[in-house]
């Protein structure tokens, strides 16, 4: 099996704390939508969906962060995840995860890896 690799943005667009990129990847055999952010000087990458019930998360396009930059937040239900493990520490959802993408940063971009069969 081979990794491809699809260019998601530039770091620089990624800013600590910051808004996120808004992307697409297959998954499942459809198109679904995802992000990726920076959290402690690296990038996470996610579905765009609270895992409470299947809403995007963001409250304006590509703002996924709360107010002090510490956690990401469903805008519709306020389930509160941390960007580093997507896991939800507070609102209707507590204890499940948001359902990471695979990505890397290298050379001055971010990346999307996804697995394909040789």
């Amino acid at each position: 099996m081979a990794q491809a690799q699809r260019l998601i943005c530039a770091s620089a667009a990624l800013i600590e704390g910051g808004p996120g990129v808004r992307f697409k990847l297959t998954t499942h055999g459809r198109e679904a939508a995802a992000f990726v952010i920076r959290y402690d000087g690296r990038v996470f990458a996610y579905l765009n969906s609270c895992a409470h019930i299947p809403v995007e998360l963001d409250w304006m396009e590509g703002e996924f962060y709360d107010k002090a930059g510490l956690y990401l937040v469903c805008a519709t239900h306020g389930a509160t995840y941390e960007p580093d493990t997507g896991h939800c520490i507070m609102g209707p959802c507590k204890g499940a995860h948001l359902i990471r993408a695979h990505v890397e940063e290298r050379d001055g971009s971010v990346y999307l890896l996804e697995a394909k069969t040789a």
